[in-house]
């Protein structure tokens, strides 16, 4: 009897083996993710923002099937590791280290995101070169030298692309917003307030010298190190130089206290955040009790704030809104949303993961995204911009204006006109 059991037993463990066999060989043959590794910093808008973009994108991507590399399927795999860069006094070979690790420890494939600060950026350059991996830059890094390091050492920093704006073409964007104000409101007095980091340091010296030979005046410049929470000194700065405009460019958060104590001192000047991390949240008109209306942002592309720059762009802001519970945050929202969509365009195109031929299909992208036409320039590899959508990446503008985020800037995507607060002399 019991070696009937023991017989019986046997047959049954045989047949749960042979059953079980397929199902491991099916395990083992499940297609291997390709591991997206992200170096952000996460307690950040500028790095949560990105996050957020990038899963939502990999998600929707995953859940259409993955990505197809030569006859195979294989899907994304999102790895975040913070990179505490945006942090004050967070040496850059902390970001480094976080980059590396992405790479050794975590086998990325392609990093994607950051590192956000430029300084941080500019020096992870060299470690992307040493260990031959692309990497697509979505948030931060506003600096020119990035790209320009591209095209000045092609072979060397070749791996390194950047899919959102610069300095140099926000200036632009810029400019020619102020001088459409300048026409509509005979403004002509700036005062500029910055961020002391490399891009808020070279852009406001930027605005500063074309806008002065475009017959504006500046009346003053105030340099703010990261964390700063009063800007009062500034304020009565530019409020006793008849400033008209305060020109701000910082990425730091206490961003909100400066419109709240603009609110409270009635300084008469349009508040134009060229960066301005703080005032390009959903949730900023309740954190200040709309003590920042009339203010100006830029959010570098446009999704991030609604508009119909084109049929993509909706769509993706109602996703975002959906999947986390808020309208897209900031400036790195929709650039890095994109971001795995070009990076699966390219690596289907190049049927393969390998360096050399998903660089060479990179160079090639062109497609219509969130926030308009995207390509890279082939030599820089900086994403191509424009003021015309149906051209390049096209930024955004907008002012709060009775709790709405109200696109104003450039004039093929704005939904609304500038206007300027109650207490300023017309």
């Amino acid at each position: 009897m019991r070696r009937g059991k023991f017989l019986w037993g046997v047959v049954i463990g045989v047949v749960l083996g042979l059953v079980a066999l397929p199902l491991m060989g099916g395990a083992k043959g499940a297609a291997k993710p390709i591991v997206i590794g992200c170096p952000l910093s996460t307690a950040f808008l500028y790095g949560w923002d990105a996050e957020r973009g990038i899963r939502l994108a990999v998600e929707e991507i995953n859940a259409a099937g993955g990505v197809k590399v030569g006859k195979k399927k294989r899907p994304f795999k999102v790895v975040v590791m913070d990179t505490r860069d945006l942090e004050p006094g967070v040496p850059v070979s902390e970001a480094l280290l976080t980059v590396e690790k992405l790479i050794l420890e975590k086998k990325a494939d392609f990093i994607v995101g950051g590192p956000v600060r430029s300084e941080a950026a500019l020096a992870a350059m060299d470690l992307l070169s040493k260990y031959k991996k692309i990497s697509i830059l979505t948030t931060g890094v506003l600096t020119p030298k990035y790209h320009a390091r591209v095209a000045q050492e092609y072979e060397k920093f070749k791996y390194c692309f950047r899919i959102t704006g610069e300095a140099k073409w926000m200036v632009k964007e810029i400019i020619t917003c102020l001088m459409d104000i300048k026409a509509r409101y005979g403004l002509d007095k700036m005062f500029i307030m910055v961020q002391d980091v490399a891009h808020a340091r070279a852009g406001g010296n930027i605005i500063a010298k074309i806008s002065t030979e475009k017959g504006w005046t500046v009346t003053g410049k105030e340099i703010y190190p990261t964390g700063t929470t009063d800007f009062s000194m500034g304020l009565i700065k530019a409020k006793k130089t008849d400033a008209q405009v305060i020109l701000i460019w910082m990425d730091m958060p206490e961003t909100s206290i400066l419109l709240k104590q603009w609110y409270d001192m009635k300084v008469p000047a349009l508040p134009f955040g060229s960066i301005i991390a703080a005032a390009e949240q959903p949730g900023f008109w309740k954190a200040t009790e709309g003590k920042g209306e009339y203010c100006l942002a830029n959010v570098v592309n446009a999704g991030n704030a609604p508009s119909k720059a084109t049929p993509w762009t909706m769509k993706f802001y109602k996703a975002y809104k959906k999947r986390w519970g808020v309208e897209p945050e900031g400036y790195g929202a929709s650039s890095s949303y994109m971001a795995p969509y070009v990076l699966k365009d390219a690596i289907e195109r190049a049927g393969s993961l390998k360096a050399d031929k998903v660089i060479a299909a990179l160079e090639k992208t062109d497609i219509m995204g969130v926030y308009g036409r995207i390509r890279f320039d082939p030599k820089s590899h900086q994403v191509i911009p424009s003021l015309d959508p149906k051209e390049g990446a096209v930024g955004t503008i907008f002012q709060w204006q009775a709790g709405r985020r109200v696109v104003v800037f450039p004039p093929k995507i704005a939904v609304g006109e500038i206007k300027l607060p109650p207490w300023m002399k017309k």
